[in-house]
């Protein structure tokens, strides 16, 4: 392909335009109002907050200007809401409600009242408020793929053209398609879908495949449970993604794109679909994009949520109205993918660094993170951890800075005791590796994976058999089926320790259990079943104490494997006036004793643990145990059709 030509004058007009509407917005008399409308904010009330603040607007008569954005990744603070009042900072509000917002309206929008108790930070320097950058958290953040994020209206291309958007892509369009490709190969950018692999690289050799015709394909089908952060990415900042894939399809010589998203994210798909429209209208892609002669079409292609899809090789199958089944590799898809063709596969967070990298310079991207893996990587905290959401820190910081100085810790005073990284094919690392850096050679070395970026966080009050049941019954359950390895290896692995939960773990389960993890890793098809035993692996490499409790006490120590345990209610501590736990009691297994002490049936106990969640703290009569075995012999028996079996009482 030859070096393209592009009518500078036709984007200078439109990136003029772009920033005078968005200085018109910024310096407007009126005061604005953003709310984040993001998924994670419609989840904790935001369109509720929304709707408060219109009728406010229209029932006081205030002439403001709303807006809807995307997460700023402070998903703990869900709804959030920015007023920017002339004369005053920017001021971002955290855990607004319907009244809340009213609040806002009347004493701040009407008065001069910016209702400090209700402040999150400011997002400017001033001498009122603390800015939100003033917390602990930005020592370690730098935001680069979530530069937009909750700052821009996602359905507004103008605001993301004013703030730097499709610049990279006109540069890039002037230069040769190879030159490009060598920027990427400079900066180090590895692909964020979790392999790692160079992404230069990929692109080159992508490029140089024989075919007919070439593809790109941005990988959205985000499964991991407990990771979202391609998902915030599509709904807060689509045009990012889709620049990405129009540089890289001009770097390689692709005339065609799909974004292939799962079904479960519609606010994504919507967006992305009104931004792609925006575009096209614009002329930033479609035919003769920009007067360079170069032409791209997009499309998003919606999938319907089946974890192995997000697998490439079974994302291209779905592409073709397969079954999304993997196949075997070589040929990898780069070089033999869509409809046999060469077709670049990339991350949503992969293509989203492509922009800043071709913008800033490869030079400015490789002086980020340490010499193996440079950059920055996006993690979605949840779990035991007090600020759940998304970071964005240089690669290199260490778990230890993530969880506790950008998470801001363990909620409620707990210990730590273990975070799942990288997804249900990830692995799960103790408090003795906090300090391990983050970058993707560390991780697996210790047993882990980068993944797509998820970070669940588990305290001591996680068992941590019972934590690898969960993540292999989920990839048992997501297992395509294919081949033998994966569909019978994680279904017998299951098997064993549902066996270990309950109690009737053998002797040489967990010997079993590390030849077939050996067996799935080393035959199965695909990277999801290689990948499925690493929860176990790393839960016996670090916890096997866990294992050898079940297995050789029936005992559960961090007691939640349901029939390891059991609930007793203190007779010496049971408040006779109070009915707390009969009420909560979901299967009526608690009744009143004669001297009116309470006393839970044991058969008909289902060890939900509500009474223990009801009983008042001044009292703390309920109380768990395990083994059953160690259970006070003077537990009473429930009173049978004659008054019988509660003579203890």
């Amino acid at each position: 392909m030859k070096r393209s030509r592009v009518n500078q004058e036709t984007f200078e007009h439109i990136r003029e335009r772009a920033l005078a509407q968005w200085e018109a917005l910024s310096n407007s008399p009126k005061p604005r109002i953003t709310i984040g409308t993001a998924t994670c904010g419609r989840a904790a009330g935001a369109l509720e907050v929304l709707n408060t603040i219109k009728e406010e607007l229209a029932e006081k008569n205030i002439d403001a200007i709303l807006s809807e954005v995307g997460c700023m990744g402070y998903c703990y603070a869900e709804p959030l809401v920015v007023i920017t009042k002339p004369g005053f900072p920017p001021i971002c509000y955290g855990y607004v409600t319907p009244g809340i917002a009213s609040r806002l309206i009347s004493d701040y929008i009407l008065g001069d009242d910016p209702c400090l108790e209700f402040v999150l930070g400011a997002l400017e320097e001033n001498e009122l408020i603390p800015t939100i950058f003033d917390q602990p958290r930005f020592q370690y953040e730098k935001r680069i793929l979530l530069r937009h994020c909750g700052y821009i209206d996602p359905e507004d291309i103008n605001q993301y053209i004013a703030s730097g958007g499709y610049a990279a892509l006109i540069k890039a369009l002037e230069m040769a398609p190879q030159h490009v490709i060598a920027e990427l190969k400079r900066s180090d950018l590895r692909g964020r879908g979790g392999a790692g692999f160079p992404t230069g690289e990929k692109w080159q050799i992508c490029r140089d495949a024989p075919g007919t015709a070439r593809y790109v394909i941005c990988n959205a089908d985000e499964g991991d449970p407990g990771a979202f952060m391609d998902r915030v990415i599509l709904e807060s900042d689509p045009h990012s993604v889709i620049e990405g894939m129009i540089i890289a399809s001009y770097a390689i010589g692709a005339a065609k794109g799909y974004i292939y998203v799962r079904i479960e994210y519609p606010l994504a798909v919507a967006r992305v679909e009104t931004a792609l429209r925006q575009a096209k209208e614009l002329g930033l892609f479609g035919d003769d994009i920009m007067g360079s002669g170069f032409s791209f079409e997009l499309e998003v292609m919606r999938g319907s949520g089946a974890f192995v899809c997000g697998e490439e090789t079974a994302l291209i199958a779905s592409l073709e109205g397969r079954r999304g089944w993997p196949r075997h590799r070589p040929p990898f898809p780069a070089t033999e993918g869509l409809r046999d063709q060469p077709t670049l596969i990339n991350n949503v967070k992969t293509l989203a660094s492509v922009p800043p990298i071709i913008g800033r310079g490869a030079e400015w991207y490789a002086s980020i993170g340490p010499p193996t893996c440079r950059g920055t990587a996006v993690f979605a905290l949840a779990g035991k951890v007090l600020n759940t959401g998304l970071v964005e820190v240089p690669m290199g910081t260490t778990l230890r800075q993530i969880i506790f100085e950008v998470g801001g810790g363990i909620p409620r005073g707990r210990k730590f005791k273990a975070v799942q990284i990288g997804g249900p094919s990830g692995g799960c690392l103790p408090e003795s590796l906090l300090d391990l850096p983050i970058d993707f050679d560390s991780l697996t070395e210790a047993g882990a994976m980068m993944g797509s970026g998820g970070m669940v966080i588990l305290d001591e009050d996680n068992c941590m058999v019972d934590t690898a049941r969960y993540f292999l019954d989920f990839t048992r359950r997501e297992s395509c089926g294919k081949c033998t390895f994966c569909r019978l290896g994680t279904a017998q692995m299951l098997d064993i320790l549902e066996d270990i939960t309950r109690g009737e773990g053998k002797p040489g389960d967990i010997t079993l259990l590390q030849e077939l993890a050996a067996d799935i890793k080393e035959g199965a098809l695909c990277g999801l079943g290689k990948t499925a035993p690493n929860p176990i692996l790393t839960t016996l490499r670090y916890f096997r104490e866990e294992y050898e409790a079940h297995i050789a006490e029936q005992r559960c120590p961090a007691l939640v494997c349901p029939e390891l345990i059991a609930y007793y209610i203190l007779p010496e501590k049971c408040e006779r006036s109070c009915d707390a736990c009969v009420g909560t009691c979901p299967v009526d297994a608690i009744f009143t004793g004669k001297r009116g002490i309470k006393v839970i049936d044991q058969e008909k106990c289902v060890k939900c643990g509500s009474c223990l969640d009801s009983c008042p703290p001044q009292y703390s009569a309920v109380i768990k145990l395990s083994p059953l075995s160690l259970v006070p012999p003077s537990e009473p028996r429930p009173p049978d059709k004659n008054g019988n079996g509660e003579s203890n009482y």
